[in-house]
């Protein structure tokens, strides 16, 4: 009787509840379709659908209509209470979405995940409660056009169309959820099994005493160490290999890189502490400071992660903290597997190094180049390059191997280590080397001759009081133009990695900067 008195059976609806159900049936026309199904891809189809679920639970709320219990959210993950973070309807459009498409399968992380039967079933009930609230409102709106023909929907209609839409969108949404969470769960694996493998190697660490200045080698000589280590190592290719979008996505480096890494450096610190020139080992040094550093870099990560697991996004490719490691990783292992693991390519761009500096204080022009790495420095470096070669072909045979094959044939059927064409520019260059050390005048002849060679290759202004020797040097700066371009161009990404190499290290860029706040 009081619920009578009060309005709430009756057929009519009161003036309140009338103005809700109007802007709910405005708000529906404003609808963008596709077909028989709602726009909810395109910003305004999404505004617009938004729009009118808004409506939708206003007019709810105006007929003081119970709501489906949605005490399951308080299970939700911390990402999914904060999108629901109360017993509120909350009707979202990508939860209407999900319903509508009904993907059985979902891909993450080139993984394929499906979604139960009872959640298709569930998607398909929240598609009828839908169409059956939406054919309500078009009586409702024919009645309002053609009274005549037409009759208003009851008001008892109404609230059974809108509460049969909140039940099946509470159930649906409770499966659903539920599911994403399981599935996430499963597509973070790959960074939890890469935190596992960290931990088990830094318990390790601990375990294992390492005697002062030993520099790693005991832990490097232990078999378990060495296990635990090619876990860790797997287990982040294997992440490179599904996030890494920025670079290749390799999944192949081995930890011998790192092995080789760090008996490099013992190396340059045993050659340091005997008081010997570490001139020619700037080069080996900050490639094997980059590999282990990298390696370190993911590490910290993975430690500082591990804390805040439910921040990670389940598509790992959309963390930018944790690709920006991965692609600062494989860079460096990858210039550490080219040069490191290759001794005679690791000795030659060592002696390139050492060469281009010594270079530098016979061109001064050259020193403000890579200071400031002047296009003109990458126009230099491949000529330098050819200089060294021409100068100690049986040494830096290996690296322009590795930058023109085809110019080195490595098969057993070559009778030679190059092709006539770079043997004639040999033949070039040692006629040419003759004639300016016969025209010296200092006591160090091949020293005057070197000098002039390189002041012409970086700014070309050495002259010679020698014609013969003039005319044999401008020819053979015109020889070395092609050669240089070809060295650049015939596999560009090759050339970039080994030019960066060589700016590394003569602008002594050896410390990368230091990472900012951590980023997930």
């Amino acid at each position: 009787m009081f619920r009578m008195c009060l309005g709430e059976d009756s057929e009519h609806l009161c003036p309140p509840e009338q103005v809700a159900i109007e802007k709910l049936i405005s708000t529906r026309w404003r609808l963008l379709m596709d077909g028989d199904r709602v726009n909810t891809k395109s910003e305004d189809g999404s505004n617009a659908c938004a729009a009118y679920l808004e409506a939708v639970d206003v007019a709810a709320d105006t007929l003081r209509l119970d709501k489906a219990p949605r005490t399951y959210r308080e299970n939700f993950t911390i990402n999914y209470r904060a999108l629901f973070p109360d017993q509120a309807r909350n009707y979202r459009v990508d939860v209407l979405e999900a319903g509508f498409e009904q993907y059985a399968t979902i891909w993450v992380n080139g993984d394929k995940f499906e979604f139960s039967a009872e959640a298709m079933r569930r998607a398909e009930a929240l598609q009828r409660a839908w169409w059956e609230l939406g054919a309500v409102l078009e009586r409702w709106s024919q009645a309002s056009r053609q009274p005549q023909w037409s009759q208003r929907p009851a008001r008892s209609e109404l609230r059974t169309a809108l509460v049969a839409l909140d039940f099946a969108w509470a159930s649906f949404e409770h499966k659903y959820i539920a599911e994403l969470i399981d599935i996430e769960e499963k597509a973070r694996r790959l960074i939890v099994h890469a935190i596992e493998h960290e931990r088990m190697a830094a318990k390790i660490e601990e375990e294992i005493h390492e005697p002062e200045g030993d520099g790693g080698e005991a832990l490097m000589q232990s078999p378990i160490y060495a296990e635990a280590q090619k876990k860790l190592v797997g287990s982040i290719g294997h992440l490179n290999s599904v996030a890494n979008t920025r670079r290749k996505g390799r999944d192949d480096l081995s930890r011998e890189v790192l092995f080789d890494a760090m008996a490099t450096l013992r190396r340059c610190d045993i050659a340091e502490h005997s008081g010997e020139s570490t001139e020619r080992l700037i080069a080996a040094r900050i490639l094997a400071t980059d590999v282990v550093e990298s390696f370190q870099a993911m590490r910290d990560y993975l430690r500082e992660v591990e804390h805040c697991l439910e921040r990670v996004d389940p598509h790992l490719c959309n963390n930018s903290g944790l690709v920006a490691r991965l692609a600062d990783w494989e860079e460096s292992w990858e210039m550490g597997t080219r040069y490191m693991q290759h001794e005679k390519l690791l000795n030659a761009v060592c002696d390139l190094v050492a060469e281009i500096r010594r270079a530098q204080r016979v061109a001064p022009a050259l020193t403000a180049m890579c200071e400031e790495c002047d296009v003109e420095l990458f126009l230099v470096l491949p000529r330098m390059i050819w200089l060294r070669f021409l100068a100690e072909p049986q040494q830096h045979a290996e690296l322009l191997r590795s930058l023109l094959p085809h110019r080195f044939p490595k098969s057993p059927e070559a009778k030679a280590q190059w092709d006539a064409e770079v043997e004639a520019f040999l033949e070039k260059y040692r006629a040419t080397q003759r004639l300016l050390i016969g025209r010296a005048k200092a006591a160090d002849k091949e020293q005057e001759a070197w000098e002039a060679l390189v002041q012409r290759v970086v700014s070309g202004d050495r002259s010679i009081d020698s014609a013969e020797a003039e005319v044999a040097l401008e020819d053979l700066m015109h020889s070395l133009e092609p050669w240089s371009i070809e060295l650049q161009r015939h596999c560009p990404e090759d050339w970039n990695q080994c030019s960066a190499i060589l700016v590394q290290c003569l602008t002594r860029a050896s410390e990368k900067p230091k990472p900012g706040p951590f980023r997930v």
